[in-house]
């Protein structure tokens, strides 16, 4: 699997989630097998860059290259501006999102906003490439299969990538308008496939090992991106790759391991973020972490009124000693 010129090491990777794909989580889920990794969500507007939260997303300090940087917004010019400045930043890939359902994203022409506007999608598409060639960044594109199911463009969409240069396409099994409800489907990925000869990425419910398989073999994508049920489950993407390498299932990460890697990766984070920031953000991670677990309730009332990153790990720390380290995590096997 190439993007440009970079050659990946396996078909499995990282969708971009905002609030989730931070550098910490990203270098962990490399770790655990990602083959690839793209950066959350960064504007395209000049005044945001200085912000406390785009200069986050733009700390890429440890990261394995690639390092691949989302842009997103509707003006063909500020985004080639924000491209060359991430460029500059340390991005070695940069992505467009013409994906995000979110109101508002959509609500300022950006996001999947811009499958209404096939004239302006080409004109993005162009003055990105442009501003990326003298680097020799390729730049790829996230996007969806229509704004609604009257209007699936996603097969002329992807032929318009294409020939402007797009050097892959991820497409998400679902329009706009379905947000994350329902199921994706995989038929116009499939078209998509069949359409094009740059690499195409499948995205959208791929929760297991078998479903990757399935939709990798239904559709002819190159790769498939895992979101969701990469969260609190990062393993997920070694468990995969495995699959798909030799047909038999990874065991269960045990007690001791969860342990390690939760712990492990709230280190960073709280570096990453601070004591503040880190102690408030990292309850997402721990909740998903921990989601089905037994005996968890006290714990996570614990941890979502702890306020310092002392009381947060010994919380952890207290709970998992009431678990044998040998024993499977048999909760977390199962898709999110």
């Amino acid at each position: 699997m190439f993007i440009g010129s970079w050659s990946l090491p396996n078909p499995v990777f990282v969708a971009p989630m905002a609030g989730v794909t931070d550098r910490p989580y990203r270098k962990l889920c490399k770790a655990l097998g990602a083959g690839y990794a793209v950066s959350e969500m960064a504007a395209s507007n000049p005044r945001l860059w200085d912000s406390v939260k785009t200069s986050r997303r733009l700390n890429h300090e440890g990261e394995i290259d690639p390092v691949a940087v989302q842009i997103a917004g509707s003006d063909p010019d500020m985004m080639a501006e924000a491209a060359v400045f991430n460029i500059r930043k340390g991005a070695r890939i940069i992505d467009i999102n013409m994906g995000c359902p979110v109101k508002k994203v959509c609500n300022v022409a950006s996001g999947s906003a811009l499958l209404r506007d096939e004239d302006r999608v080409a004109r993005i598409l162009q003055s990105v490439v442009k501003a990326c060639e003298p680097f020799g960044v390729p730049v790829t594109l996230k996007t969806r299969t229509g704004w609604d199911h009257e209007s699936r463009n996603a097969v002329r969409i992807a032929r318009l990538a294409q020939d402007i240069g797009i050097a892959a396409i991820t497409l998400h099994g679902r329009t706009r308008c379905d947000l994350y409800l329902g199921h994706a489907e995989y038929d116009t990925i499939r078209e998509v496939k069949q359409a094009l000869k740059i690499p195409v990425i499948a995205n959208g419910d791929i929760d297991s090992p078998e479903k990757a398989r399935y939709v990798l073999e239904y559709t002819g994508a190159d790769a498939v991106m895992v979101g969701r049920a990469a969260q609190g489950r990062p393993w997920i993407f070694r468990e995969i790759s495995h699959y798909l390498a030799s047909g038999s299932h990874l065991a269960p990460p045990t007690y001791g391991e969860l342990r390690g890697c939760l712990l492990d990766h709230l280190e960073d984070h709280y570096q990453f973020y601070g004591e503040y920031t880190g102690v408030r953000s990292a309850r997402k991670h721990i909740g998903w972490y921990l989601a089905n677990m037994p005996d968890v309730s006290e714990v996570l009332t614990v941890i979502n009124q702890t306020s310092n990153t002392r009381d947060q790990t010994r919380a952890l720390e207290q709970w998992f000693d009431r678990h044998p380290p040998n024993e499977p995590a048999m909760a977390q096997t199962t898709g999110a």
